[in-house]
């Protein structure tokens, strides 16, 4: 174990991740000043940074980018999943350049500070990846202070005592609070967000909110439904009080076995009725933990717009984004629950569906568009199939 109480801290280093061994990674700080506690992953996608920084699903980590030119488009008001950043903060291995691009609104060092999330430049990025994929995603504490001034051994007994995410329910702190009708429609070059149409002649879907990402709903519109978005506390009895022709699981954070001391018993009474059911990463967790599956914590997760998946029932590979640190255990799969789609990657459960229930799930992201259209069928089968 590393001593932090013996370490030095380099001339000229002003940022800093300190892991809860003792050891620590120095860099140059940029974004907010201050230091943030959670769980270090590693995302291997090359665009998007703005998207995975306000995705909910990256509540309670730090993001390691193994692409190393993070920021150099800067930032605009439309590539955002949330209304603000959930993820802590983030690491990169070049300093943060000025915008060069016509959609630019604000330079990415200035957003990260204005919204409260610290960044750590100058790092060896691949290298702490290997170092996940060798140990396993590690409780960490990300600092930054512009005077380099850093008590390393109060930061690392900070990592120590963190809980970490396993037992952890953070759908309960991302949710929207209120139920809304959601209005926009996909997004155009030139154009924005158009708005999306919400005619009653359209499939209802009730869409639960465990920390969902827009674009999700704005994919159920483009596919032809009217959408509903409800909390994640949203009871049997209130979805039922929407009249929905479906229900949408959405993404989240945090232990799917956690969220779902809550979000089972409705799934699952929603599953008595035979209402169709469509979900997306921890839905898709939450509906296999309605049917009686077991969900596993992975050792390093999937983070990423590049990840192959194989469809089974015709041996199609998807290219799809994906963000989950953990999954469905094909293993404790039920008699009528088959499994769909599977990570070529190392083999890991990506879909399943119900033989007797118009039902299903898939572990990735089907609207964050990596294939870009290799999955927008999901969507269109889940619509379709409302009017069926």
């Amino acid at each position: 174990m590393a001593d932090a109480k013996t370490l030095i801290v380099p001339k000229g280093a002003t940022g800093v991740v300190v892991f809860a061994d003792g050891s620590a990674v120095f860099g140059r700080g940029f974004g907010a000043v201050g230091e943030a506690v959670g769980e270090l992953c590693f995302n291997t996608s090359i665009t998007g940074y703005q998207e995975i920084m306000t995705d909910p699903s990256y509540a309670g980590q730090i993001i390691n980018f193994t692409f190393p030119h993070i920021g150099n488009v800067g930032t605009n008001l439309d590539d955002v999943e949330a209304d603000n950043p959930y993820a802590l903060g983030c690491i990169v291995r070049q300093d943060v350049t000025g915008p060069s691009n016509f959609r630019n609104v604000e330079p990415f060092d200035q957003w990260m500070r204005e919204h409260g999330r610290i960044g750590l430049a100058g790092v060896d990025t691949r290298a702490l990846t290997r170092l996940i994929r060798v140990k396993g995603a590690p409780n960490v504490v990300i600092a930054h202070d512009p005077e380099g001034r850093f008590d390393l051994a109060a930061l690392a007994a900070k990592a120590a005592a963190w809980p970490g995410l396993e037992g952890m329910d953070l759908a309960i702190e991302v949710t929207g609070k209120e139920s809304r009708l959601w209005k926009d429609g996909v997004w155009k070059l030139g154009f924005g967000y158009g708005a999306g149409e919400a005619t009653d002649d359209r499939p209802h879907v009730v869409a639960i909110d465990y920390g969902a990402k827009n674009n999700i709903f704005r994919n159920l519109v483009k596919a032809g439904a009217r959408v509903t978005v409800l909390p994640a506390t949203a009871t049997y009895e209130q979805v039922m009080e929407q009249k929905p022709d479906g229900v949408f699981l959405s993404n989240g954070p945090g232990d799917p076995a956690a969220t779902g001391a809550y979000a089972v018993p409705v799934i699952a009474a929603l599953l008595t009725e035979n209402i169709p059911i469509f979900g997306i990463c921890l839905g898709h967790q939450l509906l296999g933990l309605a049917v009686g599956a077991k969900t596993i914590k992975m050792h390093q997760g999937h983070r990423g717009a590049n990840h192959p998946v194989k469809r089974l029932s015709d041996g199609l590979v998807e290219i799809t984004s994906m963000n989950h640190g953990f999954a469905v255990d094909a293993d404790t799969l039920p008699d009528n629950v088959r499994p769909t789609h599977v990570s070529l990657f190392d083999g890991s459960n990506c879909g399943i569906e119900l033989t007797d229930r118009n039902a299903f799930s898939v572990q990735y992201h089907p609207e964050a568009s990596p294939g870009p259209q290799d999955s927008f069928y999901l969507f269109k089968r889940f619509v379709e199939g409302l009017t069926t």
